[in-house]
C-alpha cells in the first residue's frame, strides 16, 4: 500500500483521499469474485470478519492509515434488512479488531434505495448514487480521520458519493479501504 497506488489513482480529481487501499484485485470468474459472493450473496458472515482481519493487518503494516474511526459504506435500511446484514460493516468490524479503532454506524446513512450497480456502466453508476448519502451527526465526526470501508470498488461512484458527503464535515479527512478493486 504505497502512495499513488491504483486505488488512490481511481479517485484523483474526484475525491480528496488521504490514503486508499484494496486487498485484492477483482475480476470476473476469479477466486476473489467467489469470495465476495460468499459474503454478499451466500450469507457467509464469517468471511466478512476474515476479510476485515486480513485488511486490518495490511493497514497496520502499511503505516499510512492513521485513522480515528471506521465507517462501513451504508446500505439502504430495507436492503440491509432483506440481506440480514451489511457486508461492509462485517468487514469494518474485522478491521476494527486489528487496528483497535471504533466502527461508527448510523451517522452516515443512505437515504434512498438504489438499483444494483452490477450491470451499470460508469455514468449510470454515478447517476444511480448521486446525492444518496447523508451525515446525520456531523459534529461527532469533526476533525476526525475517517476510514470508509467497502467490499468492492468498481468505478468508485458509490464511494465517491459517500466520501463527498463525509468531506463536508468540518476538518474531516478521508481514507478508503476495500477488500477488492475491479481491474477494469
Amino acid at each position: 500500500m504505497h502512495a499513488n497506488n491504483p486505488v488512490e489513482k481511481r479517485f484523483w480529481g474526484r475525491l480528496a483521499v488521504t490514503s486508499a487501499m484494496s486487498e485484492f484485485y477483482f475480476s470476473q470468474n476469479s477466486i476473489v469474485q467467489n469470495m465476495i459472493h460468499e459474503l454478499k450473496y451466500r450469507g457467509n458472515k464469517k468471511a466478512g470478519k476474515f476479510f476485515g482481519n486480513l485488511m486490518g493487518k495490511s493497514l497496520l503494516n502499511s503505516n499510512r492509515f492513521h485513522v480515528d474511526v471506521i465507517i462501513p459504506l451504508p446500505l439502504f435500511e430495507r436492503k440491509e434488512r432483506m440481506r440480514g446484514y451489511n457486508q461492509s460493516e462485517l468487514i469494518a468490524n474485522g478491521i476494527a479488531e486489528i487496528i483497535s479503532k471504533p466502527v461508527v454506524k448510523n451517522n452516515v446513512v443512505r437515504n434512498f434505495f438504489t438499483e444494483t450497480q452490477t450491470k451499470k456502466h460508469r455514468l449510470e453508476r454515478w447517476k444511480n448514487v448521486e446525492n444518496i448519502f447523508y451525515v446525520t451527526r456531523p459534529s461527532e465526526l469533526e476533525g476526525k480521520h475517517i476510514l470508509l470501508v467497502d467490499d468492492v470498488i468498481t468505478t468508485g461512484a458509490t464511494i465517491e458519493s459517500c466520501g463527498l458527503e463525509i468531506l463536508k464535515i468540518k476538518d474531516a479527512k478521508l481514507s478508503i479501504a476495500s477488500f477488492a478493486i475491479a481491474t477494469s
